[in-house]
């Protein structure tokens, strides 16, 4: 295949902004991208001293063709990427994963209008607000509408020619007091239209004002001692007042404005949306998105922006974000805060769109538990500021009894998981007294010189459990085994659960409720309690050999190979002679039966 002269083509490309195409070999579109300078962005693509990912490496490979549309402004881009996007779907741009189609509430385009919600929306004039991700969220609005507002539900022609011909009755929800009778002009048409406005007023979230005028009528029918309706009201007026607090989340001043806050992972990306009325929010959402080319938090959040946007015909001049956007445009404003109400607001978003996010990734992890392991070792990888993957880990620790019977227990992960069947411990050979650097000297050599002789592959991270003392122990051993710069090595403080790195005397503070330093955690206590567990037996090992020695003619060495042999001393007792003469001499299995007060067989 020819290579792609793309020093030709750049040559015609502006300096201006708009959208650009990349094209392949079978004429496929392949990506859509937006720029505020085309020539600048697209030169970046080709530009070998920038480093690209891997991803990014393939779709510039394939690119055979370059088109481009010029705007005149950058927001225009940004526009006519996204509607691109959605139409041509490019197998290297982002997926939104959403195929619902969310329900919205219609106010009918006719006489004395109905209000109920709908899937489907038809160009007949009607007035449609929405769409409401959450669709008990949607029943809930209609429910108060209808428990405050008596409306016609019936679908009768209630024109005003119908009506004055008297060609309908009232029906059982006029008997109810759900309807005022508009078919029968026991309701006015302004009457109706004045409860239509109310409602409108309500579903765009300026229910303040509108439970305002309701606490003036109120006072007012109250003052000319007209109760009856007083009571009305007021319960209209409770009602309302009810459900403004439980949607007012801030200062009611906060008036038509998007928040947008976003939760990314190696592969995914999910976006919450609040569209904030008078301190309510009246609409919310999180969409899920999966990369295709490692873009940035920025790239990704800027396109949900306009998605949303388009979706929820939002014409907001402000947009609450948790980072600046690179965009410029005279009629939005892009606001972080910091603090203060408008703080609030992000931080329920980001707390939505984090808890959307853990409940989506341990759906695919329990579906996929590679998923989990690839994402646990990236996020520990980077923690730990490794430079691979630690498929392979290895943990360390030291036990002894008042300094005697010493014992280094190593454990093993593989994949974020124990191994147990590599799990191995070293009986103390060199080392005299509780000295625990030099004990973890000594084992970490052993260790390693074992698996280098036998050519078996070392880990990629070994953790030591100990401060600094232990950790420059295990780093000499590898530097006199000329492994020290090929693993990444930490020592974890039990007080402080501080990491320690060999040559840096600050150390490392992962947050507490890390995937990494609960794994490091789990290393930790998991070579602890195999430590534990194998000096107990080699302490009662020794303290049952002590026993056995007791006995005339049973030495240390003929104790511990009874005990080899036999595993306990209860198998001792109940041996035959001729059994403990598989071990000891005759004169020395008579000592023991005799001693265990057994006949001789």
């Amino acid at each position: 295949m020819d290579p792609f002269d793309y020093k030709a083509v750049l040559k015609n490309i502006p300096h201006k902004p708009g959208v650009y195409q990349y094209w392949d070999a079978d004429k496929e579109l392949i990506y859509i991208g937006k720029a505020k300078d085309l020539r600048n962005r697209v030169t970046s693509y080709f530009n070998k001293d920038q480093t690209i990912n891997a991803k990014t490496k393939v779709l510039v490979s394939k690119i055979r063709n370059i088109t481009f549309t010029i705007v005149d402004t950058e927001i225009d881009a940004w526009l006519l990427e996204n509607s691109l996007i959605k139409k041509h779907q490019p197998r290297y741009n982002i997926l939104l994963k959403d195929d619902k189609t969310y329900p919205w509430i219609i106010i009918k385009n006719e006489r004395f209008p109905r209000i109920f919600w709908t899937r489907k929306i038809i160009k007949d004039g009607s007035k449609y607000l929405g769409p409401y991700a959450s669709v008990s969220m949607m029943h809930a609005i209609l429910g108060v509408i209808r428990e405050t507002y008596p409306l016609r539900t019936c679908n009768l022609p209630l024109s005003k020619q119908n009506i004055d011909a008297g060609k309908f009755k009232v029906c059982l929800e006029y008997q109810l007091g759900n309807c005022k009778g508009p078919c029968q002009n026991y309701q006015t048409e302004d009457d109706y239209a004045n409860s239509i406005e109310e409602i409108k007023d309500i579903l765009n979230g300026k229910i303040g004002a509108v439970v305002k005028n309701l606490k003036a009528d109120m006072d007012t029918a109250a003052a000319n001692m007209n109760f009856e309706l007083a009571h009305r009201l007021k319960r209209k007026y409770d009602v309302l007042e009810n459900y403004q607090s439980k949607s007012t989340v801030v200062n009611s001043s906060i008036t038509d404005v998007d928040v947008f806050s976003i939760a990314s992972e190696e592969k995914y990306a999910f976006v919450n949306f609040l569209k904030v009325m008078n301190g309510t929010i009246i609409q919310t959402q999180t969409i899920e998105i999966k990369k295709r080319l490692d873009e940035s938090d920025e790239e990704i959040l800027s396109i949900a922006i306009t998605e949303f946007r388009d979706r929820y015909h939002s014409q907001s001049k402000e947009i609450i974000v948790p980072f600046d956007i690179d965009l410029d445009d005279a009629n939005i404003k892009f606001t972080v805060p910091k603090l203060g109400e408008k703080k609030k607001l992000l931080d329920l978003s980001q707390k939505n769109v984090i808890f959307f996010k853990r409940d989506k990734m341990e759906q695919y992890e329990k579906l996929n538990p590679e998923v989990r392991s690839e994402r646990l070792l990236t996020q520990m990888m980077k923690d730990l500021r490794m430079n691979q993957l630690p498929h392979h880990i290895e943990c360390f620790d030291n036990s002894n009894f008042q300094g005697k019977y010493p014992v280094s227990a190593i454990v093993v992960f593989r994949d974020g998981k124990p191994s147990k069947k590599d799990y191995r411990h070293f009986n103390v050979k060199t080392v005299e007294g509780p000295n625990d650097f030099a004990t973890m000297e000594e084992a970490v050599f052993r260790r390693y010189k074992r698996m280098l002789e036998e050519d078996n592959p070392l880990p990629q991270l070994i953790v030591i459990d100990g401060g600094k003392g232990q950790l420059s122990s295990a780093i000499k051993s590898l530097k006199l085994l000329g492994i020290d710069k090929q693993v990444t090595v930490i020592g974890i403080a039990k007080r402080l659960e501080e990491l320690y790195y060999p040559g840096d005397q600050y150390p490392l503070y992962l947050d507490k409720k890390s995937e990494t330093l609960k794994v490091i955690q789990q290393l930790r206590d998991e070579a602890h309690r195999f430590g534990i567990t194998a000096h107990r037996k080699k302490r009662d090992k020794g303290t049952l050999a002590t026993e056995l020695e007791l006995i005339e003619g049973i030495g240390k060495t003929s104790a511990e190979k009874l005990l080899k042999y036999f595993k306990s001393v209860k198998n001792i007792r109940e041996a035959t002679a001729d059994e403990l003469q598989e071990v000891v001499n005759t004169k020395q299995a008579m000592a023991i039966i005799k001693y265990f007060n057994q006949p001789a067989v």
